[in-house]
């Protein structure tokens, strides 16, 4: 059988489309459950193209999506051998806190394996795919690469780069204002577009604010009316350690981790006993340093931060270059004067300006959600 990867030149055929569209389908069911893993799926077909099994990867520590699509199989009484898989992602080839992907799909006695992209996890990164074609399967690579890699941009950040993917969420006005001049922001965009934004927080590893909306706001920041396993960590920018005890956010079960500029020890004992994990990172300004930050997160094994904050911490970080992208939901609204989207500037040219790449926009309801990339991010 010649296929795409046997020969470099051949684009891949109509039907491992199909099948690689299946298998990120099937990916996509894990968007919420597997971090700090990556979101994997598995379809596994006869030779005459008939589904034997599919699934997921479940959540860290449990099965991956090739070993749920086999027991998958099983269940149905039926036989892989000589069948082909369809995997979002490289068969892991290393040992952790589950066994190797690839040699289950070995000892299965499949005949073909099409993988959509290599793992940059530096313990696979290639070496599955040597191992799968070591015992003779033919295996083709690069089939649908980029949405299999847009489904896992922060696995895929924080293993090439220490760091996760940063997402910075705005609601605004159509000429761009988040607020009133008096701080009233509720509601600007519409429900549909309010419970879209819980989406993408639930999504995330972690949702990151500042001290400002959460004295200002007092917010949960927490997923609601989204079905989802578990509650991403929240994140607080708090420099002096003045996040109240007796703030709503503690009202939700999850992790709380606090970044600082200065130990207050008092406070610290009191954040501590709220159950708060407390770092201090410091800047030479007396801030928190928000590189240094995000270096910790990605140490944390965090892949994606969805961040939900005011003007003034929205224009520290893209100021200090550490926001990848911006998901913005427009209302068909003007307000005037308000509160911006950033504090950037003044700048003396528009060469100065932060230039974007917008990647896509979608109605949602009566609002428009824009989604854009940071050029050289």
């Amino acid at each position: 059988m010649t296929t795409a990867l046997d020969n470099p030149g051949m684009p891949p055929t109509e039907s491992d489309i199909h099948w690689m569209s299946l298998a990120l389908s099937w990916a996509e069911k894990a968007m919420c459950i597997t971090s700090p893993n990556p979101r994997v799926g598995c379809v596994i077909i006869s030779d005459q193209g008939v589904l034997l099994g599919a699934g997921h990867t479940q959540a860290a520590g449990q099965a991956h999506a090739e070993i749920m699509a086999l027991q998958d199989a099983k269940q149905r009484g039926l036989d892989v051998a000589g069948a082909i898989a369809y995997v979002s992602l490289e068969p892991c080839s290393h040992q952790g806190r589950t066994g190797p992907c690839c040699d289950a799909l070995i000892q299965a006695g499949l005949a073909r394996v099409v993988v959509a992209v290599q793992d940059p996890n530096p313990q696979v990164s290639g070496s599955g795919i040597a191992r799968l074609r070591q015992s003779g399967m033919l295996v083709d690579v690069g089939v649908l690469e980029d949405k299999a890699r847009s489904l896992n941009q922060g696995f895929f950040k924080r293993m090439t780069t220490g760091v996760p993917w940063m997402r910075l969420k705005v609601a605004a006005s159509l000429d761009g204002q988040t607020a009133l001049s008096n701080g009233v922001s509720q509601w600007i965009t519409s429900e549909a577009a309010r419970q879209d934004g819980h989406a993408w927080r639930a999504r995330a590893c972690a949702v990151l604010t500042g001290i400002g909306t959460v004295l200002e706001d007092d917010p949960h920041l927490n997923v609601r009316d989204i079905d989802t396993p578990r509650q991403p960590t929240l994140v607080i920018v708090d420099s002096k350690l003045e996040t109240p005890l007796n703030a709503k956010l503690w009202q939700t079960e999850r992790e709380v981790w606090i970044y600082c500029a200065s130990q207050a020890a008092d406070r610290q004992t009191a954040l501590e006993a709220k159950g708060a994990r407390v770092t201090c990172v410091p800047n030479a300004q007396g801030k928190v340093d928000l590189r240094a930050m995000r270096q910790d997160l990605g140490k944390r094994s965090i892949n994606e931060v969805h961040i939900e904050a005011g003007y003034k911490l929205n224009g520290s970080l893209l100021r200090d270059g550490v926001v990848d992208e911006l998901l913005v939901y427009l209302a068909p609204l003007l307000i005037g004067q308000g509160m911006g989207i950033a504090n950037l500037g003044p700048f003396d040219s528009l060469s100065q300006g932060l230039k974007l790449d917008i990647q896509n926009v979608t109605p949602i309801g009566v609002d428009i959600r824009l989604i854009a990339h940071i050029q050289g991010q």
